[in-house]
């Protein structure tokens, strides 16, 4: 992916608590869209933590910022926040194509794409290199799990979001069996990152699913953990060592289960909830996909981000 200089801003939208940017870079496949939420206050003397988000099918970084309200929340405690966008011409429901092995690896496809938007920002504004994150929803949240994998210098943490484990399929022949039915063959997952990057890869992980999602089951979160427990070294205080630690609890009426593995600051946390379907838990009815009830995702994928700086 060859990143050219952007261009100059096209929209700027500004209310008190900060400002929201539209900027294009451009790709040899022509201009892509991104939104950039600046927060009131930033200081370019005192580098900030990014968070990059990624929309789930059908939304827009519009849609996914309202629903989640990362702009408020992370932007509350400092973040810029990017929103990179999927048009329509590279999908017909603008979903990030993850079931697709030509965006399943490093320097090529839409994970290149996420990471040059991404580095394009730390370069123009002030960031600290040990707190950039990268989060997703649906099909956002399967492309966040693939781009954390091809980039662990650069991402210190992912948030997934009725995400899919990497390499569940390489295909779309069988994206709707692994959402329906998870991995055919789960025990092979830790291998899959081998096999697509040439090394076993891993990073802190908070991992939220709704129990009642029609659109993707909720194994596939325990798939995502899964993954990643296998990656991890066994060694003392790791997350295969001290893992793991139930917690129930209730939010705004919905009750969920967080489970949680390693020691003191969790290294990977899941966040079952019962009543939970395929929406953004504890999010804003301005966005699509969204449930208010149930534990808030976002802050709490804030708190877990603010917990693992890289290092």
């Amino acid at each position: 992916m060859i990143m050219m200089p952007d261009v100059p801003r096209v929209i700027v939208e500004a209310d008190s608590i900060g400002e929201f940017v539209v900027r294009e870079v451009e790709t040899p496949d022509g201009p892509r869209r991104y939104k950039l939420f600046i927060p009131k206050g930033y200081d370019k003397a005192k580098p900030a933590p990014l968070l990059v988000v990624l929309h789930g099918c059908t939304q827009d970084p519009n849609d996914i910022a309202k629903g989640t309200r990362f702009n408020e929340i992370a932007g509350g405690k400092g973040f810029l926040v990017a929103y990179p966008e999927q048009p329509q011409k590279y999908n017909g429901l603008k979903c990030w194509n993850w079931f697709d092995a030509t965006h399943q690896t490093r320097d090529k496809g839409e994970p290149a794409l996420i990471a040059s938007i991404t580095r394009r920002v730390m370069s123009d504004y002030a960031v600290n290199p040990k707190k950039v994150y990268i989060a997703g929803l649906s099909a956002g949240g399967a492309m966040a799990v693939i781009t954390a994998y091809a980039y662990p210098e650069l991402f210190a943490a992912a948030g997934i979001h009725s995400g899919i484990a990497y390499g569940s399929v390489t295909s779309i022949a069988n994206a709707l069996t692994a959402m329906h039915s998870g991995a055919s063959d789960p025990a092979s997952l830790g291998l899959a990152v081998v096999k697509g990057f040439g090394s076993a890869r891993h990073f802190p992980a908070i991992v939220f699913q709704g129990k009642a999602d029609k659109s993707v089951n909720w194994v596939n979160a325990s798939q995502i953990v899964s993954q990643l427990l296998q990656s991890y070294p066994p060694r003392k205080g790791s997350a295969v060592e001290t893992g793991p630690k139930w917690t129930a609890g209730e939010a705004a009426g919905y009750h969920f289960t967080k489970t949680t593995y390693g020691e003191e600051t969790s290294i990977i946390e899941e966040w079952i909830v019962d009543e939970l379907g395929h929406a953004w838990s504890g999010g804003s009815k301005d966005g699509t996909y969204t449930d208010a009830s149930g534990p808030d995702a976002s802050k709490e994928m804030v708190r877990f981000f603010l917990e693992h700086p890289r290092g």
